[in-house]
């Protein structure tokens, strides 16, 4: 049986009793400020849990997209290094939302997997909560009673609360859980150790495959208990780990889930699964990693350095660098990969294909750009490492073996000369600290360990994990400082934690109010009753969330900033700013930074009327900019993200190359033709969503829509659009649009900003007054560009007839250095300071000095606008015999002028901060060539 019909079967039993299939959330979160991503089966139906919304089917079934590698689920360090944790999985599920309960729940579970899917009964677990005495909860015996019909006492594991008791949060729904486990071992195995013992103890083979949640409490923000006005269930049963148990397989990548990924890369890398252990962490790494970069695309979500962006960037830089660590893939590979996961899952959720060349193409470009990052992180590291063995041959032990093995002694120095080439340098010293493992032996490995702050920068910033990191160490018969490295993790978790830290009062309900309404559409004042509120602090600071009974207040979503405005007592005149408003999953929550004094009072909500004007005409204008886009650049335009405020909007749009200048023109004129065409706005709400994609309306990926939407049109044949935002009756009312900038945000994406009304008319205006102003300067030319092209072309003559003065002057100069230059021991040496305009001319008289005289040591001091330069060229004769290294000088030299340099040992350069230093290096120069 494939993973899909294993599926189906899940799907299918819960539907023929009486289960609603419904459709997968998306991987990435929107509304809910507590998440990033979808982490379990629950968070799509969070709302019905906590009593903000009403479920429209009391029984439902679906397999949900999750994904944890962020928070309190963080599983990614583990995922490929053993075999059964991943970071996207498809969480199986049924649901219960008022109707039945754990009778129900556990006979159809313990039905499914023994007579439908034939799990062996014999290797079958089962745990239920054995009670909490704080929380003054006792044994679940219901749960418990209908196991022991099923299975005997020996099959029962009591749980405590960390294992069986179920929690959405440090508040909200919460209940006691049942754990469905499965021993995998061999018979010889089970035979030598029950599997009862190693239940919940991180075993490979026994694992758990399903939890039966019952959800019969409210935990109080004051850690107190409260039962629930309505029962609920919830189940999750992660796929991957249901096929496994249903073939007996050892690992969760046996699967035809991951192992059609592991063949395309055993063909790609020319490598076998299953030989090596390092080698096959590799393989499963990139077969789960890919399935979670390519939903997480497909869903809306780019790699980016902040964010949940970040967290799939780390995910793809983690599988880029096991395949270019263990496989030996040099080049993008997993853009290859995409077609097979998309061929594989695109009929379980819809929409891939259609992003199927954009997921493709936006990793493909995240993997060049890292490989480069990948370079550059192993030249610090191998910077690093020079750094670290130059510490230890100046330790005692090990420098008196140094003295007394010269080849080794020079051959170290060598390999500790500056890096041009990063694969060669590695080399070398690898080589030369391998000749060297005895003696190395002896020091104190301490100092035979690279700094655990750099090691962990190496991992935040470039991608390589620790042990990447302490791989390359060993090459060179060091070791990696791991307290270290845990310290600065540990320092960089508590600044998130202390960053992210929110505390939550409990909802205090002064209104029972089934449903708090939007009006916002048609009125921007209106009265209103506050139905609940609660405190929050957040960073230290106090903010109060009030919900009203309906609202004027359009809450932040698709974009939209959130209104902000005031409510006006109607008995004390009490009037209090709303700052902000934003959705919390379903709910309108209005944020302000006092309470009322009367909260139960009739209030005036008033929504700041100006800012939300210049915010509508900027939401107005994205939706003919976005139809303008796919006119002039093609159908392949998507929309991937948007910012619309009172200022300007930003919208971010699927395109794989720079738009160029007239195509720029070409869509801000169309939209601006659009905007002169005076169409009036078509508004229809509650439109069912197969009639409103019927339209041609534009949905976007990763959106999950509800049965009915809201259609926006401005000219059914130019731009139709699903759209919960708020929009101007006319485009005239818009004004005009200017775009000010085009950039590129991501692989494959590109950002328009521009700006409307007002602010568009500043910007033409401003651009009006700057052209008068250069065209003054000018003296007021009849052809203004005429003038400026002369004018750069006059420039152009004058910068090179200075060239070529400073050019004689060098000539003048060098004569001069050379008619000094004098003899100490056999060597001609310059050492003068000279007036120059640049480093570079230092350079280039150094080069010329050491191609026309023998046995050369040259030093030259300059101070360039009050900043020393100093530069040192020596003849290879004398770098040979003498073993002089121009480098070692300048780096010693370079402290009296509070400044660093490097180079090689025949030329080297610093420079610095204090010029008053230069005296004394030309002094040291002097007396290092004379003595």
């Amino acid at each position: 049986m494939t993973a899909a019909e294993i599926r189906q079967q899940f799907l299918d039993f819960f539907a023929d009793r009486g289960h609603k299939i419904v459709d997968s959330a998306p991987i990435v979160v929107k509304d809910d400020p507590t998440l990033m991503f979808t982490n379990a089966g629950m968070n799509q139906f969070k709302d019905l849990f906590l009593g903000n919304q009403e479920a429209k089917y009391k029984r439902v079934v679906d397999t949900q997209k999750c994904l944890r590698v962020s928070g309190k689920h963080n599983d990614l360090e583990e995922v490929g290094v053993d075999t059964y944790h991943h970071t996207m999985f498809e969480m199986l599920g049924n649901w219960s939302f008022g109707d039945y309960f754990k009778k129900e729940a556990i006979n159809w579970a313990w039905e499914l997997l023994t007579e439908v899917y034939k799990l062996d009964k014999d290797r079958l677990y089962v745990s239920v909560f054995e009670g909490d005495k704080a929380d003054g909860l006792s044994l679940d015996t219901e749960a418990k009673d209908l196991w022991l019909q099923h299975v005997s006492q020996e099959r029962i594991i009591l749980g405590n609360k960390k294992d069986n008791f179920w929690e959405m949060g440090e508040s909200g729904p919460c209940g006691p859980c049942s754990e469905i486990h499965i021993d995998l071992r061999s018979n010889s195995d089970r035979e030598l150790v029950d599997g009862a013992s190693l239940v919940n103890s991180d075993h490979e083979q026994v694992i758990e495959i399903w939890n039966l949640v019952f959800m019969q409490y409210n935990r109080k923000a004051d850690g107190s208990l409260l039962p629930l006005p309505q029962q609920h269930v919830d189940t999750g049963m992660g796929l991957e780990r249901l096929v496994r148990a249903v073939h007996t397989m050892q690992s969760n990548y046996e699967s035809d889930l991951f192992m059609d990924t592991i063949y395309q890369l055993e063909q790609i890398s020319s490598k076998k699964y299953g030989i090596n252990e390092q080698v096959d962490i590799a393989f499963r790494v990139i077969a789960d990693h890919l399935r979670a970069v390519c939903f997480a695309i497909a869903d809306g979500q780019l790699p980016d350095n902040n964010g949940a962006g970040y967290v799939i960037r780390r995910i793809l830089r983690r599988a880029v660098r096991y395949g270019y660590s263990f496989l030996g893939l040099e080049k993008p590979f997993l853009t290859d990969l995409v077609p097979g996961f998309i061929a594989k899952f695109n009929t379980v959720f819809t929409g891939l294909n259609e992003q199927a060349s954009f997921i493709k193409k936006v990793v493909e470009q995240e993997e060049k750009s890292f490989l480069k990052t990948l370079e550059t992180g192993i030249k610090l590291f191998a910077e690093e490492a020079q750094k670290t063995v130059s510490i230890l041959a100046e330790t005692e032990e090990f420098g008196e073996f140094l003295r007394s093995n010269s080849e080794l002694n020079d051959n170290l120095k060598e390999s500790l000369n500056p890096i041009h080439n990063v694969s060669d340098s590695m080399k070398k010293l690898s080589e030369t600290m391998s000749s060297m493992t005895k003696p190395l032996k002896a020091v104190s490995e301490s100092l035979r360990t690279i700094n655990g702050e750099f090691v962990f920068k190496l991992q935040d910033t470039f991608g390589f994990p620790k042990d990447l990191t302490a791989l390359m160490a060993r090459e060179f018969q060091l070791e990696i400082d791991s307290v270290g490295f845990n310290d600065a993790l540990h320092q960089q978790k508590e600044r998130s934690r202390a960053d992210a830290k929110k505390e939550s009062g409990d909802w205090i309900v002064l209104l029972n109010n089934e449903k708090e309404g939007f009006v916002g559409y048609d009125y921007t004042e209106t009265e209103i009753q506050i139905t609940r509120y609660r405190e929050v602090e957040s960073k230290g600071k106090k903010h109060f969330h009030l919900v009203f009974n309906l609202t004027p207040f359009y809450a932040e979503s698709g974009g939209q900033v959130g209104d902000n405005g005031v409510i006006k007592g109607t008995q004390d005149e009490d009037e209090i700013s709303i700052l902000d408003t934003q959705k919390e999953n379903q709910l309108v929550v209005h944020i302000a930074d006092q309470l009322p004094k009367n909260l139960k009072q009739v209030f005036e909500a008033n929504v700041n009327t100006q800012r939300r004007h210049a915010t509508t005409l900027n939401h107005s204008a994205t939706h003919l900019l976005q139809a303008a886009l796919r006119e002039v650049l093609g159908d392949h335009v998507a929309q991937k993200g948007s910012l619309l405020n009172d200022k300007y909007l930003r919208f971010d749009f699927s395109h794989f190359q720079k738009v160029e200048k007239n195509e720029i023109a070409q869509i801000e004129y169309l939209v601006n033709r659009k905007i002169r065409e005076a169409i009036a706005l078509s508004e229809e709400r509650d439109v069912p969503f197969d009639v409103a994609v019927s339209y041609g309306a534009t949905a976007l990926f990763g959106e999950k829509y509800g049965d009915t939407v809201r259609v926006i049109t401005f000219d059914k044949n130019f731009s139709v659009e699903l759209c919960g935002g708020t929009h101007v009756s006319n485009t005239a009312h818009i004004g005009s649009l200017r775009i000010v900038q085009e950039s590129a945000v991501a692989a494959g994406v590109r950002r328009i900003e521009a700006i409307t009304g007002d602010a568009a008319d500043d910007y033409v205006q401003h651009k009006m007054k700057l052209l008068e102003q250069i065209s003054t300067a000018l003296g007021n030319p009849q052809d203004v560009m005429k003038a400026l092209h002369s004018l750069q072309n006059e420039n152009t003559t004058i910068k090179k007839e200075v060239e070529n003065f400073a050019h004689a002057q060098l000539i003048v100069l060098k004569e001069t250095l050379i008619a000094n230059a004098k003899t100490a021991n056999g060597v001609t040496y310059i050492i003068e300071d000279i007036s120059i305009s640049n480093a570079s001319q230092a350079k280039d008289l150094c080069f010329q000095f050491k191609e026309e005289i023998d046995n050369l040591f040259c030093v030259l001091l300059a101070n360039i606008e009050e900043k020393p330069s100093i530069s040192v060229i020596i003849s290879d004769s004398l770098v040979k015999h003498k073993k002089w290294d121009a480098g070692q000088l300048i780096r010693l030299w370079a402290r009296e002028v509070k400044g660093g340099g490097g180079g090689q040992p025949f030329f080297a350069q610093a420079g610095g901060s204090d010029v008053n230093g230069l005296p004394t290096v030309k002094e040291l120069a002097i007396n290092f060539v004379t003595s």
